[in-house]
């Protein structure tokens, strides 16, 4: 099932998907305006119903290097907290250090224009975030299968 990240902004919000499998993240589109909020529900809700459905819905968490929050952490507490209440899908956080940094760095391999690279920038730090969550699901998931790297009973 899919998987739906938000890099939740003071001026906008950037938004990603994953594909079906819940592999890959791509960014989808910029939410911004007076009820970003009820934006984000209408999506949530448009994805949820769609033939791939929805499995989660993950919120960047902005944390300084040393794992504490930043000013902009509140915003991200306050955003998943009224998705949360408004969706049926589960929304959950994600550490989100260094994403603008990582995506910009993407960005620029193709787009040698700022402007064009601003623009673009927000969902592209979403797609990071979704990117890290999805990551580390994966490993979670193999770390639990018998047999797997963290299996103490596993045979060399």
């Amino acid at each position: 099932m899919r998987a739906v990240g938000f890099d939740v902004g003071a001026k906008r919000t950037g938004v990603a998907v994953s594909d079906a499998s819940g592999t890959l993240a791509r960014p989808l589109t910029t939410l911004a305006g007076a009820d970003v909020v009820g934006a984000a529900v209408a999506l949530v809700e448009r994805l949820a119903h769609e033939e791939e459905g929805l499995a989660v819905v993950v919120v960047g968490r902005p944390l300084r290097s040393d794992g504490s929050d930043t000013q902009a952490t509140p915003l991200a507490r306050a955003f998943a907290a009224a998705l949360a209440r408004r969706v049926v899908v589960p929304v959950v956080f994600q550490d989100e250090r260094l994403s603008s940094v990582e995506a910009e760095a993407r960005l620029a391999v193709n787009e040698r224009d700022w402007r064009r690279r601003k623009a673009k920038l927000d969902a592209a730090a979403a797609a990071v975030i979704l990117q890290d969550h999805l990551d580390a699901e994966a490993r979670r998931r193999e770390a639990a299968v018998p047999g797997g790297p963290d299996d103490d009973h596993a045979q060399p």
